[in-house]
C-alpha cells in the first residue's frame, strides 16, 4: 500500500492504529503473565465477562476469517460482573478461540465455526467455547494442561497450561471435553458481588 502512487492513507491510518493498539495489549499481556507467574500479584478489577469475550472475538475475527472460521457468540443478556484482571482474562479466551481456530484449520472441511456462550449460575460466571474442530483423543484430554503437552506440532505446550494458571489466580476453573463435533472448553468464574 505504502509502495502504491496514491495510498489511501486513512486505511493506513487505521492499520498503524491497529497494529499499536494490538502491540501494546500484547506488551501488557507479557508483563502481567510475567507477574503472575513469579507470584506477582494483578490487578483485580471488576470487569464484565461478557465484554472480555467480545472484545477478544474482535481480536480474533481476522484471524477467523483468514482460516475461513466463523466466531460466534451468544452471551448473557446480562453483564457477568467479575473480581480480575481484564487482560488476563483476555488471554484465556483468547487462547481458547486461537486453539479452535488451529483445530478448525486441521480439520476435514465441513462446518468452520467457533460458538462462544456465556451465562450465570449459581454465582458463577460461565462460558463455554465450542470448536467444530475433530475433538480430542481421550488419551491427551486428561493430560491438556499440563506444561510443554500438546496437540499441535508447532505448539510450546504452554497456552492452556497458562490459561489454568490464569483462572485459578482468579478463584476460577477451566475445563475440557471431547464430542464427537469437536471440543469445547469451559471457564467458570466466582460472580462479584452486588455493592450495596
Amino acid at each position: 500500500m505504502v509502495a502504491s502512487r496514491s495510498p489511501n492513507l486513512d486505511e493506513l491510518t487505521t492499520i498503524l492504529d491497529d497494529i499499536e493498539r494490538d502491540d501494546e495489549r500484547a506488551s501488557k499481556v507479557i508483563r502481567r503473565l510475567r507477574r503472575l507467574l513469579t507470584r506477582g500479584t494483578f490487578e483485580a478489577q471488576e470487569v464484565d465477562l461478557n465484554k472480555v469475550v467480545r472484545d477478544v472475538v474482535r481480536i480474533a475475527s481476522a484471524q477467523a476469517a483468514a482460516h475461513d472460521v466463523r466466531l460466534d457468540s451468544n452471551l448473557a443478556q446480562q453483564p457477568l460482573r467479575v473480581k480480575g484482571d481484564k487482560v488476563q482474562l483476555q488471554q484465556v479466551v483468547l487462547n481458547l478461540i486461537v486453539n479452535g481456530i488451529d483445530a478448525i484449520a486441521e480439520a476435514p472441511n465441513g462446518v468452520r465455526e467457533i460458538a462462544c456462550r456465556s451465562w450465570a449460575s449459581d454465582g458463577h460466571a460461565l462460558v463455554s467455547i465450542r470448536d467444530t474442530g475433530s475433538g480430542i483423543p481421550s488419551d491427551r484430554l486428561e493430560r491438556l494442561f499440563e506444561p510443554f503437552f500438546t496437540t499441535k506440532q508447532d505448539g510450546m505446550g504452554m497456552g492452556l497450561c497458562i490459561a489454568q494458571t490464569i483462572m485459578e489466580a482468579h478463584s476460577g476453573k477451566i475445563s475440557a471435553e471431547s464430542r464427537p463435533s469437536g471440543a469445547v472448553f469451559h471457564v467458570s468464574l466466582p460472580l462479584a458481588k452486588a455493592k450495596a
